[in-house]
This record gives structure tokens, sequence and C-alpha cells, in this order.
């Protein structure tokens, strides 16, 4: 009698392989490995976001390593598309023996910010293509920037950035007069001009380094490590030093804005706070800087007198726990959903 059903492939000894029309040689799709992202399970911390069973223990040296690459030819890029423009339109400065690629320090600014800006593509396609996670967990634990919850940190991190600038500005006039540290005021055209560069890149500039050492850096650490201290510690000494080299006191700033910012992190589940904040102190510093015509000055908050360091110790505790205590009231996404 024949059979209602179909006839099962020819074996081996009738064709050289089974035929792929009905799939007989392939597992079933429930137990293949997934090729597409793969979000860590729910409840997953901030930094517990690699921890999605792709790629084994040690394919974070991988991550980390191919991301420094990446960062790394980036940076060289930029740098050399810079040196050539700067070449063929002779725009380099007067002196042989300067290390900077061009006399204006306007240009020089915007490629020194577009080198840094390259850190938020590398660290996307360092967790999308190495890590195997979806890219916008770097963001947050619900897998993008949340631009409402953005929005309620501007509206405290902005006034509190724009009064702890003031109350520093106020403590060290006698000392060192803003308006002593720079050429004076440009003019308005070319102040205009320095500040459209500031607004439009400072914010990418800003944002790269929290997706760095806030983001990215914590979450491959958080693939091995069972609490999230180590990485936000590591991350926030790696921060310090990127910074170079100045005064202890500017050293100890930026430690102690580091730990509390990673802390924020955790606890928001996402960059959003700090980015706000580190974009907001940013734009005023260049910005004033712009004003007084002293953006060629090469100094960094490592170089911070004890005043701003005295200033950070109490706006840093009083943003971070700010913005957790709001948080939690509007039940903020903490881990993955």
């Amino acid at each position: 009698m024949a059979s209602d059903f179909p006839p099962p492939p020819a074996g081996p000894a009738d064709r050289g392989t089974a035929p792929v029309w009905q799939g007989w040689d392939r597992p079933p799709a429930w137990s293949r490995t997934p090729s597409g992202p793969t979000r860590a399970p729910a409840g997953s911390r901030y930094d517990e976001q690699g921890r999605n069973g792709r790629g084994g223990k040690g394919a974070w040296v991988g991550e980390f390593f191919a991301v420094l690459g990446v960062l790394v030819a980036g940076l060289l890029v930029v740098l050399g598309l810079a040196g050539l423009i700067a070449a063929v339109f002779d725009l380099g400065p007067a002196s042989g023996d300067s290390d900077l690629l061009f006399a204006d320090p306007v240009a020089e600014l915007a490629v020194s910010l577009v080198s840094i800006a390259i850190g938020i593509p590398a660290v996307l396609f360092g967790a999308r293509c190495l890590g195997k996670r979806p890219a916008g967990t770097a963001s947050s634990v619900v897998g993008r920037l949340r631009w409402g919850w953005l929005g309620w940190c501007a509206a405290v991190g902005v006034p509190l950035m724009i009064l702890q600038l003031g109350l520093m500005i106020a403590w060290t006039w006698d000392e060192e007069p803003v308006g002593d540290t720079g050429a004076g005021f440009p003019g308005w055209t070319a102040f205009a001009v320095s500040l459209a560069v500031v607004l439009a890149l400072v914010p990418f500039q800003a944002a790269a380094e929290e997706y760095l050492f806030r983001g990215w850096l914590v979450q491959v650490i958080g693939r091995f490590a069972r609490s999230p201290w180590p990485a936000v510690v590591l991350a926030s000494l790696l921060f310090a030093l990127a910074h170079g080299f100045g005064e202890v006191t500017g050293f100890v700033l930026l430690l102690y804005s580091a730990l509390w910012w990673g802390w924020l992190v955790i606890r928001t589940g996402g960059l959003e706070a700090v980015i706000v904040v580190h974009v907001a102190n940013n734009v005023l510093a260049f910005g004033l800087a712009a004003g007084f015509g002293a953006l060629d000055d090469t100094s960094t908050a490592a170089d911070a007198p004890w005043q701003a360091m005295v200033v950070e110790l109490v706006f840093a505790p009083l943003y971070c726990l700010t913005i957790d205590r709001m948080a939690r009231r509007r039940a903020v996404a903490r881990v993955t959903p």
C-alpha cells in the first residue's frame, strides 16, 4: 500500500549527500547557536550586559584588544587626514618644531574632539560584532539611549554645573582671574565660530569618553567579574590617568568624580546621567575658554587647583544622589527587563 508520507532522503549509499530541500542535513532551528545579537538574561545589571553566553569565558580578551585596535586605527586616520589638509592648504603653525597640526586653535580643537569622538563607533562595533550583543546595550539596559530620561537628567545636571562653575570662578578670581588666562575676547565672529564648533563636537567627545570608560570597559570587565566594583574602580583609574599627569588635586578630582559616576551608571542602568554632566561640564569649560581667547590652553582637568577639588567633593555626590533618587521615583530600569 502506498505510503501517505514523503519518502526519506536518499542515504549515502544511494546518493553522495542528503538532499537539502527537506532540511534533513541540518540540526533543528531550536538547537542551533543564534547568529544574531543576543541580550543578557533578564535581571542583568548594566555591567553584566556582556554576559549573553556568546564567545566563551575568554571572549572578552579578543573584544578588548580589537576595540583598542579600532581606536588606534581611527585616531591615525583622523590625524592623517588633518595633517594632509593642513599641509595642502598651508594651515600649519609657523614654527616647524610645533606639535600642533593647525595654527588656528579652533581647527586644532576640532581635530582633538573628533579624535576622541571616534570612540563611540568603536564601542558600538565592539559590542555588536565582537560581543555579539545589541550595540544599544552599551547605552543602557533597555538596549537604547533613553532620551526622555536624559532630558530629566539635564534639567538637574545643567543648572548644577553652571552653579558649580560659577562658585569655582568666584572662589579663584583673586588668584587667577578668568580674563587673564587667554588673549581676550576674540570678537563676535570668531567667538560664534568657536562656540559653533564647541556645541557641534563637544557632546560627541564627552559622550565618547563615557561610552569608553563608564560603558564598554565596565561591561568587558563585567563579563567575568561578579561585582561591578572592580570594573568601576579600574575604569575610573584609567579615566583619571587618560587626562595626563598634572596636579595631585586634579588627579584626585578626576578619580573621585569617576567613582561617583561609575556608581551612578550601575544605579540607573545606563549612561544618560553621566553623559549629561560630562557634556555640560565640557561645553561650559570650552565655551568660557572661547570667550576669553584661551582655546589654545593645553591644560586639562588634571591641572585643576585644590579649590576645584573641594567644590567637586560636594557637587559630585549631590548630583549623583539626586539623580539616583529621581530614578527610583520614576521607576527607571536598572536591570535588563
